[in-house]
């Protein structure tokens, strides 16, 4: 008769490994950053940079650029997204911006509207280095 409503396999995957969750009625203006996974299902605006995962719940609406491991969409992200690894889209999840990912996936009915550049494990490495050259 009533059935509760399944989030993508994706998103619920992802759940049991989140560190840090920001609820659907928070917003932050600024900078979100650390060595974690974190979860949005509210507002950010500014900037992202963060070690690990980013997932964005379909409540989540996003303005910010994002530098992140993986990145996994079922709300609304509009900025410039760096991903070490992949961005998945999932169904009604939305990103509007330039990207830069060595994966990129996209469910049917999620919505891509930007520039891609799909980097290689060697990109990564690569800047992974000048990155450490240039903190010494």
């Amino acid at each position: 008769m009533f059935s509760k409503k399944q989030e993508s396999p994706t998103i619920t995957k992802n759940i049991e490994k989140v560190d840090t969750v920001i609820g659907k009625d928070t917003e932050i203006k600024g900078t979100v950053s650390g060595s974690v996974t974190i979860r949005i299902d509210g507002r950010i605006e500014g900037e992202i940079n963060v070690e690990g995962d980013v997932v964005v719940g379909e409540t989540g609406k996003i303005v910010a650029d994002i530098s992140a491991r993986n990145v996994t969409a079922a709300g609304e992200i509009t900025g410039t997204i760096n991903a070490s690894g992949k961005l998945e889209i999932v169904e009604k999840g939305k990103v509007r911006g330039d990207i830069k990912v060595v994966s990129l996936v996209i469910s049917d009915g999620g919505i891509f509207d930007g520039k891609s550049e799909m980097l290689t494990e060697g990109d990564i490495a690569a800047q992974e280095n000048i990155d450490i050259e240039e903190e010494n």
